[in-house]
């Protein structure tokens, strides 16, 4: 454990005013946020402008509207030439790390078949790393990485749509039966390294297995499934049925967010910052585990699917006369609604 003296501590670093930011940033934590113009950032930036002194940088100005996202920084954090991005870290106290490369064309992973991702999750690996270095030379503090609950899905896959386990937690070994599954289990390997303090000090690394961060209303169950999440051939109830317990409203996920990056201390009973949590709300069909979220951080979630989308519930689950097979979980291959899903890697996170 850090001494008295080492907590005391104050961030790495002055802090410093973000590019495109106004007003007094003054006693504001810095923050700098890759991916910022991405799908989470677009959920997590209103408020962490607010709370933070906030940096960004992606490889583009634009979000998946087309709509400038002020205040971004343009660079390539793939590159291995970290003295092009090496300036953004300095003087910050935390990282959010959402940068993802997408493989294919115009990022459209269905140009590319599974077994051919390898290449391009191998780069987002590399990114993950130069992201941990950059920050560990300037001093930062803390890592916050955007994992995903796909760097464990190989038991969501195999054993919980079976019905062989219950629950899935962050203490499991991180399985993953896809490439970008591997990709964020390495993120995460990769973190415990900077933070067991092999180089000397310690990075404290977060990592945020982020569960389903969207839409599930039924209608997205009821005809021809986008993706597949349960298995070949699974059902849209089942898929709705996973992703209801899946699912992170944008007030849970900027609470576990901020709480990443705020919480004094993370350490375990080792002493090492190093820490897995997963990103859903408090759902009533939940099969990952909030307890090292809930217990280190004080996360404290407060939506739940089963509220949220009762009137999608009732109509599709548990109404009167649905006749729908019963259980948190699970539904026969073909069970209406849902026709001719395919099995594939669902696109980050």
């Amino acid at each position: 454990m850090r001494s008295p003296a080492a907590a005391a501590r104050p961030p790495a670093g002055p802090e410093r005013r973000s590019a495109g930011a106004s007003g007094d940033v003054a006693g504001k934590r810095a923050v700098l946020m890759t991916g910022a113009s991405g799908y989470i950032a677009g959920q997590l930036l209103d408020e962490f402008r607010r709370e933070f002194d906030l940096r960004l940088v992606d490889v583009t100005e634009t979000d998946r509207g087309g709509r400038r996202v002020p205040g971004v920084v343009v660079a390539d954090l793939t590159d291995p030439d970290r003295t092009r991005y090496q300036s953004l870290f300095a003087g910050v106290d935390a990282v959010v790390h959402l940068g993802y490369r997408p493989p294919g064309h115009a990022g459209g992973a269905e140009d590319v078949p599974p077994g051919d991702r390898f290449e391009t999750e191998f780069a987002n690996v590399r990114m993950a790393q130069n992201v941990y270095r950059a920050a560990y030379d300037a001093g930062v503090r803390r890592v916050v990485a955007a994992s995903s609950n796909h760097a464990a899905d190989w038991y969501e896959h195999a054993l919980v749509h079976a019905r062989g386990r219950e629950l899935v937690s962050p203490d499991d070994p991180p399985l993953s039966d896809n490439f970008y599954g591997w990709a964020k289990a390495c993120y995460e390997l990769l973190g415990f390294v900077y933070a067991s303090g092999a180089f000397g000090r310690k990075l404290e690394v977060v990592q945020v297995r982020i569960g389903a961060p969207r839409d599930v209303s039924g209608a997205h169950y009821e005809g021809p499934l986008r993706e597949q999440h349960v298995g070949p051939g699974g059902s849209g109830l089942a898929n709705f049925k996973r992703d209801l317990g899946a699912w992170v409203s944008e007030r849970d996920l900027r609470q576990l967010f901020r709480r990443s990056i705020e919480t004094p201390r993370i350490e375990n009973e080792h002493g090492v910052p190093w820490l897995v949590v997963y990103g859903v709300s408090d759902n009533t069909r939940a099969f990952w585990s909030l307890e090292s979220a809930r217990r280190v951080l004080g996360y404290r979630p407060q939506d739940d699917s089963e509220v949220r989308y009762a009137d999608d519930v009732r109509r599709l689950l548990t109404g009167p006369g649905v006749g729908a097979p019963g259980g948190r979980l699970g539904a026969p291959a073909g069970e209406a609604p849902g026709a001719g899903p395919r099995w594939s890697r669902p696109p980050e996170p």
